[in-house]
């Protein structure tokens, strides 16, 4: 794609103190805004420039009858156009004291000014204009054409106190911008849509577009360079001393090699730095998108103690391949260094050669503590899934199982997981102490034939020093080993999170957002679903039509097959053959957040979920786009309504309290009135209660069924009979 830069210097970095730093409203929309009618190039165009490569088809056109006057409408489109890109967008609203901060942050991103103007940001500075040329004009003009619509009545007002109180016209700017900030400081100014690639892309990919390998390379250079600086420093104290002329020459030399030593360790300090966090957070994204991506029967065949496991082997994995991984490289390129420095040594050739043998028998010590220790951890997460799982069922070990049999399997369990242990903790001696040790002996006896034919004392030296390097090499070695290989059995665990991140839902057609709704909102012809390949259906040819006003209250025995019918409803479950249709659509055309925002579904008590977070964040965590005061306001009448009042009354913190496992407790009809909730917050056209009702009391009841049928547009409720 062509671009072209405008160098402008009315526009290029800071503005000048004193002015108001704006472009003029007819310049500001034609060299850096987009009209509203053109969003879809924009947003392609801004996608193509921050490394996606968005698949052959046509631009997303925005439709005609969505407008800048309902902004969440416009981020529905945003967010589905951005998937048929193959990114995501990251919605946000933008208030005038952080608008600053905000357009530093959240580059590459679409930003909606007042008016209906887009701005598409490259980065804090600079924007692409229509007719796609990149353009540098600095983010205070950036801010200002952001900012210009909620200045504007202020300016003339502001102008005239100023001129009036006497202040000097060089203070006048600070002092304006002091009072506007004051002003508006709540008010906000616009909208965002941060684009950023999705995480489940090729992770490689993602690697290079968050320049990580470019920074490993000057990570292991720097090293090198560190390593031939201090190995020359020696070089030219001990070649002085060795002659006998350590002058003052010769040691400033030394001093001043030390020295550069310093900036240069701080360079590789930075750069591990840079190379951790972003990898760890890039690794995070994934594993979390993975597990919002696993099948529900897949985290149903798993119990609490295994999801429990692959949670700590996570951070695991983080913390070890990061400290295994740099420990590794350095060693790696010390073991060369000291290559080197042995073959140019009294050894010769012969030592280097007895270097790279015991880096092979350092190989073999890891591989047999792969295989001990890969048989701990198979122990150890057994005894831990075990052990979670006897905590699930305590109260009902202690009111059914016989007291004298609590303990029965434990004691074999642990004797199994000691002896397993003591393994373990024999290879890793062999592995920390035996190589780094037995490196030191051999490469001793190896300078035992050059001592007694009398070689120099230079060569000695030089040889004796290549010992010592690869020892503090092996010991680097002998640690990073132990640490990655931690990190290959935590990776284990791990892996079908990190794979079930690639899985990728159909996006579905940007225009088919908010649609016309209608007569049949759900319709289910012949569907068939099983749960195993070759098990009996648990539905058969199910026939199923809600029309847009509807209030079914569907009833059967346990296990006839009704929360299947929900879960394959609101798209948790796919039927095995049969045609599933949400407005006249399927799922593949709406893709899975047009799905959601059609049907939406409070599962059974046991499958929902009250997260640690605010009150708030559970009530809105459905809620499409950002979060705003009338989303507050609209979720705390609907608690009242649900008879929650007292609870917000009583919580110390209101709707900001928090909740969850670490936070205020819920009670079960609390919980079961907070799920109600959420679910009616999704304005979905289409509302499912599975059993939402059972745990509430008359009174209770009666309220939250007044509220569900003042609120909801279509409502089916399942119940037992």
């Amino acid at each position: 794609m062509g671009q072209a830069v405008l160098a402008c210097p009315e526009y290029l970095g800071r503005p000048q103190a004193g002015r108001r730093h704006r472009l003029p409203h007819h310049e500001g929309e034609a060299m850096i805004a987009w009209p509203l009618s053109q969003a879809g190039e924009a947003l392609e165009t801004l996608a193509r420039s921050t490394g996606s490569n968005p698949p052959p088809g046509e631009i997303p056109t925005l439709p005609a009858h969505i407008g800048a006057r309902d902004p969440k409408l416009l981020g529905q489109w945003i967010e589905s156009a951005a998937l048929c890109l193959g990114c995501e967008a990251e919605p946000g609203e933008i208030r005038y004291a952080q608008a600053g901060r905000q357009i530093q942050t959240a580059a590459p991103a679409l930003v909606l000014c007042s008016g209906g103007r887009l701005l598409a940001l490259v980065d804090a500075d600079t924007v692409i204009a229509p007719g796609r040329a990149v353009r540098r004009v600095g983010r205070e003009a950036i801010r200002a054409e952001l900012c210009r619509d909620a200045e504007a009545p202020l300016l003339d007002q502001i102008d005239a106190l100023l001129a009036t109180s006497g202040i000097r016209r060089g203070r006048r700017p600070k002092v304006r911008a002091e009072l506007l900030g004051k002003r508006l400081a709540t008010v906000h100014v616009g909208y965002c849509w941060q684009l950023r690639a999705e995480p489940g892309d090729n992770f490689w990919l993602l690697a290079k577009r968050a320049h990580l390998p470019g920074r490993l390379w000057a990570l292991g250079a720097a090293h090198l360079a560190q390593y031939v600086l201090w190995l020359l420093s020696w070089w030219v104290v001990g070649q002085g001393a060795l002659q006998g002329r350590l002058d003052s020459g010769t040691l400033t030399a030394w001093v001043l090699l030390l020295a550069t030593l310093i900036p240069l360790r701080g360079l590789i300090t930075w750069l591990q730095g840079k190379v951790a966090i972003t990898a760890s957070g890039m690794l995070k994204e994934r594993l979390l998108a993975g597990a919002l991506r696993l099948e529900p029967d897949e985290i149903r065949r798993e119990g609490a103690g295994q999801l429990l496991g692959r949670v700590i082997e996570s951070e695991a994995l983080e913390t070890l391949a990061m400290s295994g991984g740099f420990l590794a490289l350095v060693s790696i390129l010390e073991l060369a260094v000291s290559s080197v420095v042995l073959a140019i040594g009294a050894g010769g050739a012969w030592q280097a050669l007895l270097l790279v043998a015991w880096a092979g028998f350092t190989v073999l010590l890891a591989r047999r503590y792969f295989r001990d220790e890969s048989r701990w951890a198979e122990s150890r997460l057994w005894m831990t899934n075990d052990l979670v799982e006897r905590m699930v069922g305590h109260r009902t070990r202690l009111a059914q199982e016989p007291r004298e049999q609590w303990h029965q399997a434990e004691d074999q369990a642990l004797d199994a997981y000691q002896q397993v242990s003591r393994r373990v903790d024999k290879s890793a001696a062999l592995l920390m102490a035996v190589v780094p040790r037995g490196w030191l002996a051999l490469g001793i006896a190896g300078l035992a034939p050059a001592f007694l034919s009398g070689s120099g004392a230079t060569a000695l030296a030089i040889g004796l020093g290549g010992v010592l390097l690869a020892y503090s090499a092996f010991q680097r070695l002998a640690t990073g080993l132990w640490n990655l290989v931690g990190a290959r059995i935590a990776w284990k665990q791990v892996a079908p999170l990190f794979h079930a991140a690639a899985r990728r839902e159909a996006p579905g057609r940007a225009a088919l957002v908010a649609s016309t709704q209608r007569e049949r909102v759900v319709e289910a012809h012949d569907i068939t679903f099983r749960y195993r390949e070759r098990g009996e259906p648990i539905l058969r040819r199910c026939d199923l039509s809600v029309a847009a006003g509807d209030r079914i209250l569907l009833q059967g025995p346990s296990g006839g097959g009704k929360s299947t019918l929900a879960s394959l409803l609101c798209g948790t479950l796919r039927p095995e053959s049969g045609l599933l249709l949400a407005g006249g659509l399927d799922r593949h055309t709406l893709g899975a957040a047009g799905w959601r925002r059609r049907v939406a579904a409070a599962p059974q008590f046991h499958e929902n979920h009250v997260l640690t977070g605010t009150f708030a964040f559970n009530l809105l965590m459905g809620r499409p786009g950002w979060v705003a005061e009338a989303d507050f306001a609209e979720a705390e009448a609907i608690c009242r309504e649900l008879g929650l009042g007292p609870l917000l009354e009583k919580m110390p913190a209101g709707m900001l309290q928090m909740v969850g496992e670490s936070g205020w407790q819920l009670s079960h009809g609390e919980r079961s009135r907070l799920y109600i909730a959420r679910a009616l917050l999704q304005g979905a056209d289409v509302l499912i209660f599975d059993e939402s009702f059972a745990a509430l009391d008359p009174e209770t009841l009666r309220l939250a069924v007044e509220c569900v049928l003042n609120r909801a547009r279509t409502i089916l409720v399942i119940a037992h009979p």
